[in-house]
C-alpha cells in the first residue's frame, strides 16, 4: 500500500484535494477539493445516495438546516458528553487529544492512567502534563442582533442567543422523523436519509482528511420494530458489506469488523459495528453502525413534549421504533478509494503512478486527444469524437499538451480508464487507437463503436 505522503502529494499535484486557505498559510483541518476532487466526491456521494435512497421502496430524504435549535443538542446529549480528553503539556503548552497520543486507553481515560503511559509530548519531548479535562467539540455561534459583548454579563440571555453548528447530520433527521410520518407515513421499517456537512472542533486535527474538523457525511437511521433490530441489523450491515464492495471498490479482506464491546460503545448503543480499514497510516474506522434502540426519539419526546408514536396500518398497535444508525464521513471513504487505488508498478521498464479506480468513480471516463496538435485536420477530427464522447458520458477530458507518453502519464495519475488518440490512419479508416488504464494494451477501434 502506498505512504500517506504519496497520496498526498498526488492529491495535491494533480487537483483532487488542497490545504484549506494554503494561500494565507492555511488552516489545521480544513481542506479544499479541486476540480478532480469535487468530481470523485460527487459520485461517491452519488452512488450512495441511489444505492440506499433512490433503489429503495423504503427510504425517503431530508436535507435539514445547519443550524438548529440548541435543545436539539440537550436533548440528544452532546452538550453534556460530545467531549474529548484534553490535555496540555506544562512546558511548551501544547494540547493533545490524550488517547490519541498515548498507546492502550481509550477516551475515557483518567489522569492516572493517562500519566502511567509514561508519555512524552509530541512538540517538546517532555513528561510534565496537566490534568485532564473534557473538551467539548462543537462549535458555538451567536445567532441574532445580539453581540457576544452584549450578553457578557447575563448568562440568560448568552445561553438563549448560542447556537452550534451541528457535530452530526443524525440529528436533523431524528428531528424530522414526526413530519415524515405525517406526510409519507410509511411502513416499518423505513429510513430517513441525509449527507451534508459537520463540524467538530477537533483537538489535534491529523493524518490528512482522516481527522479534520469540517467533514461531509451520509448518514441513515433505519426505523425499525424493537423486536425486529436484529434482523434489520445485520440486514444493514451485509448491505453496506456489498456496497463498499461493488460500488466503491474496496477490498472487503482489507476491512475488520470490529464487534465493539459494551465499556466502548457509545452510551446509547446496544450493539456497534465498526468498519476499521487499513490505511496507510494504520488501521482506523472508516463507518460505524449502531443499534441506537429508541434512545433519540425518546429524548425528543421528554425534551419536547410530543408523540414520537408510530402507529402501524395494519395491526393498530403503538410504538415508539427504534432505529439502526450506520454513519460514514465521505472523507474518510474517499481516502480509502484513494489508498486502495494508488499503484506504482513498471511498463516497459518504466515506472508509473496510476489511480486504479473503477470506473464509474473516475473522474473521467475517457481522454480524446490529437496524436499531434499542431496538425488541424488531426486536431479538428478528435474534437469530432469529442463532443460525440461527450454527447453520451459527462465526463470527457481533452489533452494535446505534450507528448502522447506524458498524456498517458498524467492520465494514469488522475485515473482515467480509457485514452482515445486520434492520428493520421483515422483520416483513412475512421478508427482511432484505445489505450487501457491498466494493462496500457492499445487497441484500434472504430469511431461508431467507441
Amino acid at each position: 500500500m502506498a505512504k500517506l505522503e504519496d497520496i498526498v502529494s498526488l492529491c495535491k499535484r494533480r487537483g483532487f484535494i488542497f490545504q484549506g486557505s494554503e494561500v494565507y498559510g492555511g488552516m489545521a483541518g480544513t481542506w479544499d477539493f479541486g476540480p478532480l476532487g469535487v468530481m470523485l466526491k460527487k459520485k461517491i456521494t452519488n452512488e450512495w445516495w441511489h444505492y440506499f435512497v433512490d433503489s429503495k421502496d423504503n427510504a425517503y430524504g431530508v436535507d435539514a438546516a445547519i443550524l438548529m435549535n440548541p435543545r436539539t443538542w440537550k436533548a440528544s446529549g452532546h452538550l453534556d458528553t460530545f467531549a474529548d480528553p484534553l490535555v496540555e503539556c506544562k512546558e511548551c503548552k501544547s494540547r493533545f487529544r490524550a488517547d490519541k497520543i498515548a498507546e492502550g486507553i481509550s477516551e475515557s481515560v483518567t489522569t492516572e492512567e493517562f500519566l502511567a503511559t509514561h508519555t512524552k509530548c509530541p512538540v517538546c519531548g517532555k513528561e510534565n502534563w496537566s490534568e485532564i479535562r473534557k473538551f467539548n467539540m462543537m462549535f458555538s455561534t451567536h445567532v441574532g442582533a445580539v453581540l457576544p459583548e452584549d450578553t457578557s454579563n447575563n448568562p440568560e440571555l448568552a445561553e438563549k442567543n448560542t447556537a452550534y453548528l451541528r457535530p452530526e447530520t443524525a440529528q436533523g433527521i431524528f428531528t424530522n422523523y414526526k413530519n415524515v410520518l405525517d406526510t409519507i407515513y410509511p411502513n416499518l421499517p423505513f429510513a430517513i436519509a441525509q449527507e451534508g456537512k459537520a463540524f467538530r472542533n477537533e483537538i489535534s486535527p491529523r493524518d490528512f482528511i482522516l481527522r479534520d474538523r469540517e467533514c461531509y457525511q451520509l448518514e441513515l437511521e433505519y426505523f425499525v420494530h424493537p423486536d425486529s433490530w436484529e434482523t434489520e441489523f445485520e440486514n444493514v450491515l451485509n448491505d453496506f458489506k456489498n456496497f463498499l464492495k461493488t460500488r466503491m471498490g474496496l477490498n472487503i479482506e482489507n476491512i475488520n469488523f470490529l464487534e465493539v464491546a459494551p465499556e466502548d460503545r457509545a452510551h446509547y448503543s446496544k450493539r456497534t459495528v465498526d468498519f476499521m480499514f487499513e490505511y496507510p497510516n494504520g488501521e482506523e474506522e472508516l463507518m460505524g453502525l449502531a443499534y441506537r434502540t429508541d434512545f433519540d426519539l425518546k429524548n425528543i419526546e421528554k425534551e419536547s413534549g410530543k408523540s414520537m408514536e408510530y402507529r402501524d396500518k395494519n395491526t393498530g398497535e403503538t410504538i415508539v421504533p427504534h432505529v439502526i444508525e450506520p454513519s460514514m464521513g465521505v472523507e474518510r471513504l474517499f481516502l480509502a478509494i484513494l489508498s486502495t487505488a494508488y499503484t506504482e508498478d513498471e511498463i516497459d521498464g518504466n515506472s508509473r503512478i496510476v489511480l486504479k479506480l473503477p470506473e464509474h468513480l473516475a473522474p473521467y471516463r475517457f481522454c480524446v486527444s490529437p496524436l499531434l496538435k499542431n496538425k488541424p485536420e488531426l486536431v479538428e477530427k478528435a474534437k469530432e469524437v469529442y463532443n460525440k464522447l461527450r454527447e453520451k458520458y459527462t465526463y470527457v477530458t481533452w489533452d494535446d499538451s505534450g507528448n502522447i507518453g506524458k498524456r498517458y502519464r498524467k492520465q494514469d495519475e488522475i485515473g482515467t480508464p480509457k485514452c482515445v488518440v486520434i492520428d493520421f490512419d483515422t483520416l483513412d479508416d475512421n478508427t482511432v487507437t484505445v489505450r487501457d488504464r491498466d494493462t496500457t494494451k492499445q487497441t484500434r477501434v472504430k469511431i461508431e463503436e467507441l
